[in-house]
């Protein structure tokens, strides 16, 4: 498996693992599989081009993704946000989710970030366990977070601090 930084001319590939995470896992996402598939090819092109996200891949097949969204604003440029996080099933348990993770991190430290957030569908504890295992720790749940056909989620927030996580 390798895992690398994707880019525009990767837009197909990830649109289309895109799709299935969204299809698949509708609560663990805010985006929506009908919204997204209405969405051409370039816009995943202009998301991949606008946001760092790794891609991790066995030969030519992409099996998992992660993107990190930085802040803009003065008063908080200091943190991200860890965001699209998925494997494909197939891939489960091969330590892909926690390369992906680990790349984004080193990332995250290299680019001055000393903040990263993400949030979680409660219930989700195999991602939990990830994200824990990587340092990040829980600072609240947020209640009716997602609707899904009339279901509620509620989204566990969680922070890893990189000053003291080495």
């Amino acid at each position: 498996m390798l895992v690398r930084m994707l880019g525009p001319a990767d837009a197909t590939l990830y649109r289309s693992l895109r799709l299935r995470a969204l299809r698949e896992h509708p609560d663990a996402f805010t985006s929506s599989y009908a919204e997204d598939r209405e969405q051409p090819v370039e816009a995943a092109a202009q998301r991949l081009a606008a946001h760092p996200f790794w891609g991790a891949y066995q030969h030519a097949e992409l099996y998992g993704f992660v993107g990190l969204e930085r802040e803009l604003r003065a008063k908080s440029r200091h943190k991200a946000t860890v965001m699209g996080m998925y494997v494909a099933p197939e891939v489960g348990g091969q330590g892909v989710g926690r390369a992906l993770l680990d790349a984004l991190v080193r990332h995250a430290r290299a680019n001055g970030l000393e903040s990263l957030v993400l949030t979680v569908t409660e219930g989700n504890a195999r991602a939990r366990r990830l994200y824990e295992a990587a340092g990040f720790r829980s600072f609240g749940i947020e209640p009716d977070a997602v609707r899904v056909e009339g279901r509620s989620f509620a989204k566990n927030h969680m922070h890893l601090d990189l000053r003291s996580n080495p």
